[in-house]
């Protein structure tokens, strides 16, 4: 009788330990934890956040995660401001080729048609591009602008020059040793002093490259080689 009331209460501890273990917080490991991940919305030019998975990573990347705690990201950022969407298009283009964020500059009032009537000595545009201290408001920010080491900046020639926004964009950030590649659209003119201009807004330790003016039917070839010519460190293709 000892014995079987013996062997009955070992049963009962083997049971009772199991689950105190089945409840625990241990995570199974066969699941995976969301993770917020920054995202750059193309519609908005606001920073989105969007929920993954978890995965795991190996090589230089586990390295990365045990050294910093998070995931290698890109080091590069494809800023632009596009009124009519041609330089919208090609910020897409370079953001492809490099593996760059994207971001929009989107003005906190957006342009109509009949701010950008550059005939008209009272739009908007004009008005603006006439003032040297205007700074149109930008909708949102860059999440992390330390995390990024060269940045493409993309604008449209206004006046013969970059809309007075991205004054406000080089104002509102510190680019101090970051290499800036400034790029516009025209219908015709060259980029000519905007880039120096927006040269003088930028810390004095900045690397600034030569400006170049894309061409709106610029092909994808024309584009690779562009990039491949200034000998960026960080884009691997």
């Amino acid at each position: 009788m000892k014995k079987i009331l013996s062997f009955i209460c070992a049963c009962s501890m083997v049971f009772a330990v199991t689950a105190c273990g089945s409840q625990g917080s241990v995570p199974d490991p066969g699941t995976t934890a969301p993770t917020t991940v920054p995202a750059f919305s193309q519609e908005t030019g606001k920073e989105v956040q969007q929920t993954e998975p978890l995965q795991s990573v190996s090589g230089e990347n586990a390295s990365v995660m045990e050294e910093t705690g998070k995931e290698e990201g890109s080091d590069i950022l494809v800023a632009y401001f596009s009124a009519t969407g041609t330089t919208k298009t090609l910020a897409g283009y370079i953001s492809e080729v490099t593996g760059g964020d994207l971001y929009e500059i989107v003005p906190e009032i957006l342009y109509s048609s009949e701010d950008l009537n550059y005939s008209d000595n009272n739009s908007r545009s004009t008005k603006e591009q006439n003032d040297e201290g205007a700074r149109p408001v930008i909708s949102g920010s860059v999440e992390d602008m330390d995390q990024y080491e060269t940045i493409f900046l993309g604008y449209p020639i206004w006046w013969g020059e970059a809309p007075r926004i991205i004054d406000t964009f080089m104002e509102s950030y510190d680019f101090s040793g970051k290499t800036i590649v400034p790029f516009c659209t025209s219908g015709g003119s060259g980029i000519g002093s905007s880039a120096r201009n927006l040269h003088d807004l930028a810390a004095s330790d900045v690397t600034w490259l030569d400006g170049e003016r894309l061409s709106s039917d610029i092909s994808h070839e024309e584009m690779v080689s562009w990039i491949d010519g200034l000998s960026l460190d960080g884009i691997v293709r």
